[in-house]
Parts: structure tokens; C-alpha cells; sequence
């Protein structure tokens, strides 16, 4: 992106006498332009026709014509969480619109910067029920930050670039621009807006940091806890904790903003977290959140969460201060201003009790030391470099590398988190590896989830992106649902079984042009993760491993996060799962 203008500026576009008469199509290629966007994910259809012939003037954007609308969403994410700015997505009405809804659904609820575009019908045409209708203002109403239906020509380039202010200012999120073809087509007179400035974000009051730094100075067992809201003030979140010497708790989304080789840093907390963030987290007696909304995956059962702790909370959005978690000091601002006022005047505290009783706690992480999921998990993730990025899908290989990989700075993991979304990490590792060429994007997605937009292969072979790395782990199983319904409901194995109906996954990658390598032991791992990382082009790694596996430490629904279970039960000897699966289907 280029950088904030001072004043809500306008200008002409450059060459416009050279790229014909300006129209709205045009109009809004030049004003993303002029907005520092690059790129743009998407495919093309009728009712958005005008904007991809007008996309002919504009060599300046690099458009990519994805397989499937949500996998240009979730690229367009990937892009965004690698950068931190806007990434920026675009489809025709109807379908392709309403391909773009769990890409903005996962956006809203992981606060990403987010601009969709939709063509839609002919204003004149729009509530008949045309051809390709669809409301997607409506439907996208609850699961953006702002929406816009352009009615007038002259209010597009102007609409355009607030939506893309509302996207990136304050909490981040998306934000959808809907455009009938007849708009599209219309001329157009205006000046080209340029950036607007980010709105300044008041400073927390002094009063609550008052009163946050009685209750630190005051604790004996303090922890911090870190969400996605503080990747872009890690440096000031990293001084505080050293400052104070106070443990460090990373969630799922806040993984990076606190560098994991820091002898105060205790992992992630929740349904899956590490013993001695869980243990931490109960036991504390101050706690400090920044930026995080407290999410149910993040608290176990609400009543039992910090239950000796007095919890102060930093967060830029006021509504998620006290929705979820009771906040005895609520600070509101900027993650970043806030941690730096926190710092001031601080002086590491003596705890020697805690210390000690934390060292305990973190030296009961198992890691895995045979063959299976994790053994796979971290032979991958002990590879990555510094500055590689790593994305996952979801499930229980989205956990495991939560668990196990190891993070020194932010925006090198990306993931979907709040809406949990199947498909996301492949599509998500394009866009973040074609938003940094010259770093390794490695996903590691299962093989459940990998199907749901492997298409996406096909963008990888068009645009020659060469530094993407897959790791499919296959099980093949549905994992989490089957660890859930082994766990809670009887072994009773539904709808869970993939292994039938799988495909090879190195013949796809083959047919797709993509070179691919497996394993399917401890003893083939170390050389297939070899070529598969030295090989000069993106890459497919399946690792094979057994059928049932589980993740622990693990939080059942509805415990407390001081009841979770830290090792997994003993496992009762299971028939084979084909033989389940063909029981199943006799039955």
C-alpha cells in the first residue's frame, strides 16, 4: 500500500487521456491504483464484465484469476495477514457473490482487511429476480464491517476509497462494494480520490493505566495474554513483559507477537493449550489481556476462567470489553500505545514462588516421540526458518502446528481462527506467498480439508508462483470430528471416513503440473521433507499416517481450562477403519 496521505486529497488520474474515455470501470481500477493496491484475487462473469475489460488499461495492478471465488477471498486474506494491509478480492452477482461470503465471514471474525467487489445486474433489473441476482449487500450485512451498493457513478471512486479506510482503520475487517453493470458502463467526470489519512486512535486514559499498574505492582502471580490485536505492536508488548518480567501467553490468533524463544513465554492457552498457560491462567492473580476479545475457544466454561484473577483488559474495540469475560480494568486504546504506557517506570518484580512453580508447569509439555500426526507436525515445523510463513487449514494439524511450531516474529503464521473454516490454508498460502516472493509459504493443511479448494493448484501452475510449500497430513479421517466422536460419543465413527474415496494426492498434484513427494514413516520423513523443501518450484508433501490420532492437552466443552486433560486416555484397541467403514455402509 502506499502511504497515508495527509488530507483527503483528489487527483487525476495519471494517463488518464491515454487510457480512453473514463467510465466507472475504469474509474475504479484507477482509484484502487492510486490506493497502492497490487493485486487483486478473483474471476470474472457477466455482471462484472466492464470491470474486467477496463482491467486491460491497468497493467499496473497484477489481477489473479483464482478456480473458485472463496479461494480468491481466502488468498486475498492470506495476502492481508502476511502484510497487514488490505487485501482485496473481486467476483461477478449471484454465485460468484455468494462464493465470496465465508471468505468475509472468516475476515470479520479474525479482524483481516478485506475489500470485495461485486459486479451485480442492472439497476433498473435489480429486485426482479434477474439472471444472476442476488442481494449481497443483504447477506453480507451481519458479516462485514460496512457494505455499499454504488448507485450513483460519480460516488463510486469516492465510495471506493472509504471502504477501503473502513476496512483498514480501527479494528480491521472487511468491507463489500457492490457495483450494477450499468454503472460500470457510465461515464464518469471526477478526480481520482487519493488515500485518506488512518483516523487517529485516542490514547487509553491515564486513569485506567493508573489503575491497571496498582493492580501489577501489586501481583504476585501476573500473566500476559497476547491475541491477534497485538501483532503489529510486538516490539512494544515484548518490552513490557521484560520490562516487568511477567509471563507471556500467546492465543491461536496472537502466535508471533511475543517471540516463543523468550524464556517468559508459556504457549498458547485454550481447548488446546499448552499445561502451563491453562495452569497460569487459574492460577493468576493479575491478568493482563491485550488485545484479544476473550473468545469460548480461548476461555473453556466463562465461570471457571481466571477464577482468582483481576483482569485487565486493552482492547481498541469498547464492545468487546466485558461481552464475554468480567473486567475489573477496562483500557481502551491502541495495543500498541498502551503497552508502552504500561512499561513506563517498570521495574522487574521478585516472584521467585511463581517462577518456579511455572518452570513446573512447562516442563510437563510432552512433544511427540513417535510415529504418527505430531511426529509429523514437528518434522515440518522444525524446518521452518525465521522468516518463513506458515499457514495451516483447520483441524487437528491446525493445532498440533499451533502447538509446535515456533514463532520469533508476527505475521508468520496465519490461520483461520474465529470461524474455524475447511479450505482456508491452501488458497491463504498463495496470497501470502505471492504477497512476499521471496519467502517460503509452507501449509499444512488434512486431507479432508486440502480437497475443498485444491483447484487452487491450478492458480500456483498459471502464475508460476514458485515458493509455495503444501504438506498434506493424511489420516484419512475427518481427525477432530473423529477425536470428538471417539472421545464423546461412543466411537460411534459418522460420516468421518475418507480413506475409500481419497485420491492419490501426488497424481493430482502431477495433473496439475506441480511436483509431489510422500511419506509414509519415521524412517521415509527426513528425505522426502528434504527434497520437497530443496525442490526450486512450489510442491506437494502427503505424509501418511495412522488413522486415529488424537491432540492433547485438550479442554473438553463445557470444562474449565483447569480441567483439561493433559495426556491422552488409554486407548482401547479399535477394528480397522475400513472395516468400520464397510459396516457402515451394509448396514
Amino acid at each position: 500500500m502506499s502511504s497515508d496521505s495527509a488530507n483527503d486529497q483528489t487527483k487525476q488520474e495519471p494517463g488518464q487521456s491515454g487510457r480512453g474515455d473514463m467510465n466507472g470501470a475504469r474509474a475504479l481500477w484507477a482509484t484502487l491504483a492510486s490506493h497502492g493496491v497490487s493485486t487483486v484475487f478473483g474471476y470474472p462473469g457477466g455482471a462484472i464484465m466492464p470491470v474486467y475489460d477496463a482491467l486491460t488499461y491497468y497493467p499496473e495492478v497484477r489481477h489473479v484469476l483464482t478456480r473458485h471465488e472463496q479461494g480468491a477471498a481466502h488468498a486475498a486474506e492470506g495476502w492481508a495477514k502476511a502484510t497487514g494491509e488490505i487485501g482485496v478480492c473481486m467476483a461477478t452477482s449471484g454465485p460468484g457473490a455468494t462464493n465470496l461470503v465465508t471468505g468475509l465471514a472468516d475476515a470479520m471474525l479474525d479482524s483481516v482487511p478485506l475489500l470485495a467487489i461485486t459486479g451485480n445486474v442492472a439497476s433498473h433489473l435489480m429486485g426482479t429476480d434477474a439472471f444472476q441476482e442476488a442481494d449481497i449487500t443483504g447477506i453480507t450485512l451481519p458479516i462485514t464491517k460496512h457494505n455499499y451498493v454504488v448507485r450513483d457513478v460519480q460516488d463510486l471512486p469516492r465510495i471506493v476509497a472509504e471502504a477501503i479506510r473502513i476496512a483498514r482503520s480501527g479494528r480491521p475487517g472487511p468491507v463489500l462494494v457492490d457495483i450494477p453493470k450499468d454503472i460500470q458502463l457510465a461515464p464518469y467526470h471526477g478526480e481520482i480520490p487519493v488515500p485518506h489519512a488512518r483516523p487517529e486512535i485516542p490514547a487509553p486514559s491515564q486513569d485506567a493505566i493508573d489503575r491497571a499498574l496498582e493492580l501489577i505492582r501489586a501481583a504476585q502471580r501476573p500473566v500476559i495474554m497476547v491475541g491477534g490485536g497485538s501483532l503489529d505492536a510486538a516490539a512494544e508488548v515484548t518490552a513490557l513483559a521484560r520490562a516487568w518480567d511477567i509471563p507471556v501467553i500467546t492465543t491461536l490468533m496472537g502466535l508471533g507477537a511475543f517471540p516463543n524463544s523468550d524464556p517468559l513465554w508459556l504457549g498458547m492457552p485454550g481447548m488446546h493449550g499448552s499445561v502451563a498457560a491453562n495452569r497460569a491462567i487459574s492460577e493468576a492473580d493479575v491478568l493482563i489481556g491485550i488485545g484479544l476479545r476473550f473468545d469460548d475457544r480461548v476461555t473453556g466454561r466463562v465461570n471457571g476462567f481466571a477464577p482468582k484473577a483481576s483482569i485487565i483488559h486493552v482492547e481498541l474495540d469498547a464492545a468487546e470489553i466485558g461481552k464475554i469475560i468480567r473486567t475489573h480494568v477496562p483500557v481502551r486504546g491502541d495495543a500498541k500505545v498502551a503497552a508502552q504506557m504500561l512499561a513506563q517506570g517498570a521495574s522487574p518484580l521478585d516472584r521467585p514462588e511463581w517462577k518456579a512453580q511455572l518452570e513446573e508447569w512447562k516442563s510437563r509439555t510432552q512433544l511427540p516421540d513417535h510415529w504418527g500426526a505430531g511426529y509429523a507436525v514437528k518434522s515440518v515445523v522444525d524446518r521452518l526458518r525465521p522468516d518463513d510463513i506458515l499457514s495451516s487449514d483447520v483441524g487437528q494439524h491446525q493445532m498440533l502446528a499451533a502447538q509446535l511450531a515456533r514463532f520469533e516474529k508476527p505475521r508468520r503464521w496465519i490461520n483461520s481462527g474465529g470461524l474455524g473454516t475447511m479450505g482456508f490454508g491452501f488458497p491463504a498460502a498463495i496470497g501470502a506467498g505471492m504477497a512476499e516472493p521471496g519467502v517460503r509459504s509452507v501449509v499444512i493443511a488434512g486431507d479432508g480439508g486440502f480437497q475443498m479448494t485444491a483447484q487452487e493448484l491450478a492458480t500456483l501452475k498459471m502464475y508460476d508462483v514458485r515458493n509455495v510449500k503444501i504438506c498434506i497430513i493424511n489420516n484419512s479421517f475427518l481427525g477432530m470430528v473423529r477425536q470428538w466422536q471417539e472421545m464423546f460419543h461412543g466411537k460411534r465413527y459418522s460420516e468421518v471416513w475418507l480413506g475409500d474415496s481419497n485420491p492419490d494426492f501426488i497424481k493430482l498434484a502431477d495433473a496439475y503440473g506441480v511436483p509431489g513427494y510422500r511419506a509414509s514413516s519415521a524412517e521415509d520423513l527426513p528425505a522426502a521433507i528434504d527434497a520437497w523443501l530443496a525442490d526450486p518450484n512450489s510442491a506437494l508433501l502427503e505424509v501418511v499416517v495412522p488413522h486415529e490420532h488424537a491432540v492433547f492437552p485438550m479442554v473438553p466443552a463445557g470444562a474449565a481450562l483447569y480441567e483439561m486433560l493433559e495426556t491422552e486416555p488409554a486407548r482401547t484397541p479399535q477394528p480397522e477403519m475400513a472395516e468400520v467403514a464397510e459396516e457402515a455402509r451394509n448396514a
